[in-house]
């Protein structure tokens, strides 16, 4: 017997009743990040494996566990993308677009991690990534979380927690890892597997356990804000008094580390207790090293992703405005002459207003069943066109939403007569040529 086709598991469609608030998601965030100097920068989806190890880190869960990696055909090992920022540096690098220049720039799109399956948590998963290169100082850092802020405003979402940390630079985290490690080790036996095998790989992922008593351990261990380098300490100051300047506000924790190697200095999480054990919708932070670890030159950098599914779920729960994007008019035509002047009508309507949502009716049928067509498809108003209006140039406007009864328009008079009811403007009257 044939096994049953159907998706993978964690990796999802999305279907056409789902699609109005993923486009209002995208062209929202398409404006804001332009309204703050962002450009669009699109990467692949396949990298080669060696880019995920050296930018995300060799003994993080992403690369140990998490990457879906395969051969191609000439023996080169190759992986879907598990984030973006590492293919983003990656473009910039090959494309001298960060060497001795300031750069903005945003990216969206699928990214994949094998991880099991639960509420919020895919292995084919999107995020909006925006990213800032050049600029080392607190300002940036300030500027990207207020960006971020911004979108939930425009968003019509609320409810976040944020959370700021400082990771210093690799020299002085380096000490902090070695008072960490000697505290962690005077408790080793009561750590989780997971966190004793990381006391000895990546030990400040420690920090970020979700096992209760691992977490109790955490709480009383040495504080990373104590043993940072006086530069990093002026520059979370810095940071702290912009947020406060700009009403952000925000939790100092001391034990936010995020996953993922290259973050120096600034790290941040927008969280939400709305959605469950998923609770982080944005993350990112600082990678000054990131650019030069990966063969480019010095360049600092900042940045953040959005989990798009999180962010939805977060939007869908709080049933934040989304404009509807069903059809405006329903187009029903029957008989020979009706079925060739729709056409034109119709053609006529859409150069006129570009924007407009029209579906014409196809494959026939009664008009009964045309008109229930429109109604299921969310139109506003039907336009009704048989042979008999077809001869008088005229066409029957139903309202489907009860806005009034049916009435029968001239064809030059059309515009004139939608123009007011879908908010749009008429310019010139409808002429056909048959």
């Amino acid at each position: 017997m044939s096994q049953k086709i159907q998706s993978i598991r964690g990796m999802n469609d999305l279907l056409p009743q789902d699609a109005d608030v993923w486009q209002h998601l995208q062209a929202i965030a398409a404006e804001v990040f332009a309204a703050y100097g962002y450009r669009e920068l699109r990467v692949p989806v396949v990298e080669r494996t060696d880019l995920f190890k050296r930018a995300v880190g060799e003994v993080t869960d992403v690369v140990e566990k998490e990457m879906y990696t395969f051969e191609d055909r000439g023996g080169e090992s190759l992986s879907l993308r598990p984030e973006l920022t590492a293919g983003i540096v990656r473009a910039g690098i090959e494309h001298g677009l960060l060497y001795n220049q300031q750069q903005r720039v945003w990216s969206s799109g699928p990214v994949f991690r094998y991880e099991r399956p639960q509420a919020g948590r895919y292995r084919q998963f999107h995020q909006l990534d925006v990213e800032a290169f050049g600029l080392p100082g607190p300002d940036v850092d300030i500027e990207i979380i207020a960006l971020a802020a911004r979108l939930w405003q425009r968003l019509g979402v609320s409810g976040f927690r944020l959370q700021i940390n400082s990771l210093g630079t690799p020299e002085s985290r380096l000490r902090y890892r070695a008072a960490l490690t000697d505290y962690l080790r005077s408790h080793e036996a009561a750590l989780d597997d997971d966190s004793q095998r990381r006391l000895a790989s990546n030990p400040l992922r420690v920090l970020d356990s979700k096992v209760p008593a691992t977490r109790e351990i955490v709480t009383h261990a040495p504080s990373l804000l104590d043993h940072l380098d006086a530069e990093s300490a002026e520059h979370f100051i810095a940071l702290r008094r912009g947020l406060d300047l700009l009403g952000i506000g925000y939790q100092v924790n001391p034990r936010l580390v995020r996953g993922l190697d290259y973050y120096t200095r600034t790290v941040f999480e927008w969280t939400t207790d709305q959605l469950g054990a998923q609770d982080a919708v944005c993350a990112g932070g600082r990678y000054d090293g990131l650019v030069a670890h990966l063969g480019g030159a010095s360049t600092p950098g900042i940045g953040f992703a959005i989990g798009m599914e999180r962010l939805i779920a977060l939007m869908n729960l709080q049933q934040a405005p989304v404009p509807a994007h069903a059809p405006q008019i329903y187009f029903c035509r029957f008989g020979l002459q009706a079925e060739t002047a729709a056409v034109a009508l119709a053609e006529q309507l859409r150069d006129e207003w570009p924007a407009l949502r029209l579906v014409l009716n196809a494959g026939g049928g009664k008009l009964g069943a045309q008109l229930k067509r429109a109604d299921a498809s969310g139109a506003r108003f039907a336009l009704i066109l048989g042979d008999d209006e077809a001869a008088q140039r005229t066409v029957q406007v139903k309202s489907l939403r009860g806005e009034g009864e049916p009435v029968s328009i001239g064809w030059p008079d059309l515009l004139q007569h939608l123009a007011p009811r879908l908010g749009l403007s008429a310019t010139v009257p409808i002429d056909i040529t048959e």
